[in-house]
Parts: structure tokens; sequence; C-alpha cells
């Protein structure tokens, strides 16, 4: 069997495909939130609030990122770089509240 172009194993393409699928449900849900609002709910299921398929979908991206990171895919990022990185982020964020810049300050998630 001759190698793929781009010389992923099974495994990794597997790996790449699930984590493209956590994204896309997680652009879903996010633009159901902005269309509908956090506490809006599919009328076949009123006890499970957008907000809660949110969860699950960043719940399920961090279980591939992890699955990722054991694979060899990429390194897990330590918790010493979040606040850096809370900080970078808000530097173009217009509405976030002071609390989250305090956070990123003090390390805290």
């Amino acid at each position: 069997m001759s190698e793929h172009y781009n010389k992923l194993s099974p495994a990794e393409a597997e790996r790449l495909a699930m984590l493209a699928e956590e994204a896309g449900e997680i652009v879903q849900i996010v633009g159901k939130i902005l269309r509908h609002g956090y506490e809006s709910f599919h009328p076949a299921d009123p006890a499970t609030s957008n907000r809660d398929l949110l969860m699950k979908e960043l719940r399920d991206f961090v279980v591939v990122y992890t699955l990722m990171a054991q694979g060899g895919d990429i390194c897990l990022a330590t918790i010493d770089e979040f606040p850096k990185a809370i900080l970078q982020k808000l530097r173009y964020a217009h509405h976030q509240s002071s609390e989250n810049s305090e956070a990123g300050k003090a390390g805290g998630v």
C-alpha cells in the first residue's frame, strides 16, 4: 500500500476529522445562541438549553484536543500559558469585563 501524500497515519487523519467535526458543532451552536440566546432550547428537548449544548460541544472539543496530545499530534498547553493567552485575546475584545482581564493577570482561568 502506498503512503498518502499528506503522510498522515489513519489514526492522525481520524483525530483531525474528529477535531473538524467538533469545531463545526461549536460553530453551529454559537450561531444558534447568537440568533436565539443561551437559554433557548429545541422544542423537542426543553430540558437542554443552548448553553448546555455549548458546554457539551466544548467538552467534546477538549476531549479531542487531549486525544491529539496523547497521540503526539500536538503538545498540551500548560496552565502557565493561559494567563498570557487570556491577556492577548482581551487586547482586541471590546466588551469583556475587567474580571476577565484580572483573571489573566492573576493567572486564573
